[in-house]
């Protein structure tokens, strides 16, 4: 089936460009031109959202937060911004990714093949045949690999699939120190640019608040000073 992506823009030309070249692509596109029309059109067939941040009336970074609350759709972020700053917020507020205007379609069409790749995994809760199932099981925390599903004390936690991989990556070689560089390049699957180092930064601190009982000091994802971070 093909995925069905939510295009959030107010402007016009930039919303068409993109829908042309996504559909071209076998992509099946929706448009809204503002945040209150695209929570309107969100729904459980979409797949991934493009939003950009600057919009009147509700921003990016508002809608964001309001789709956070009833999914986990991928969301990649349009900027006009490119201060570090904005970026963080972007993806604070629960987005995956970000892109600066102007950009071009062919880098918006390679994180779009990521964002859904990674989301297809996640989401794909695998149905579970005989056997034994995968399961990871460290200090409280337990990851079903087979179901994608994480318990902390037994209560599910709901992670993007992003915060999953982190975690997955980090318990399965506990005490190993895994610097930003190898975590965006075995999360992300793309290579890493000096910029990628708050993304990754950011994904853990989100990270820290789901699985810890206090995110200032953690207990589980340990941050090794001038290394990397490290589970515990």
């Amino acid at each position: 089936m093909n995925s069905k992506i939510l295009i959030i823009e107010d402007d016009s030309d930039i919303r068409e460009g993109i829908r042309i070249i996504l559909e071209s692509e076998g992509y099946i596109v929706s448009e809204a031109s503002s945040g209150s029309e695209g929570l309107e059109l969100l729904d459980k067939s979409t797949d991934l959202i493009i939003l950009d941040i600057m919009m009147p009336g509700m921003n990016g970074i508002k809608t964001c937060e309001m789709i956070r609350k009833v999914s986990n759709v991928p969301i990649l972020f349009l900027t006009a911004k490119s201060r570090e700053s904005d970026k963080i917020q972007g993806l604070m507020a629960g987005g995956d990714d970000y892109m600066t205007k102007p950009f071009s379609y062919s880098e918006l069409l390679v994180r779009i093949t990521a964002l859904l790749r990674r989301y297809r995994i996640y989401k794909g809760k695998a149905e579970i045949g005989e056997g034994e199932e995968r399961k990871i099981e460290r200090s409280g925390i337990l990851i079903n690999e087979d179901r994608n599903e994480v318990f902390k004390n037994g209560n599910e936690i709901n992670l993007s699939d992003i915060e999953y991989g982190i975690l997955l990556t980090l318990m399965k070689h506990p005490g190993r120190i895994f610097s930003a560089e190898e975590l965006y390049e075995e999360v992300w699957k793309e290579d890493y640019l000096y910029s990628s180092n708050s993304t990754v930064m950011v994904h853990i601190r989100k990270l820290r608040v789901k699985i810890e009982d206090d995110p200032q000091e953690p207990s589980h994802i340990k941050t090794v000073w001038g290394k990397g971070y490290r589970f515990e």
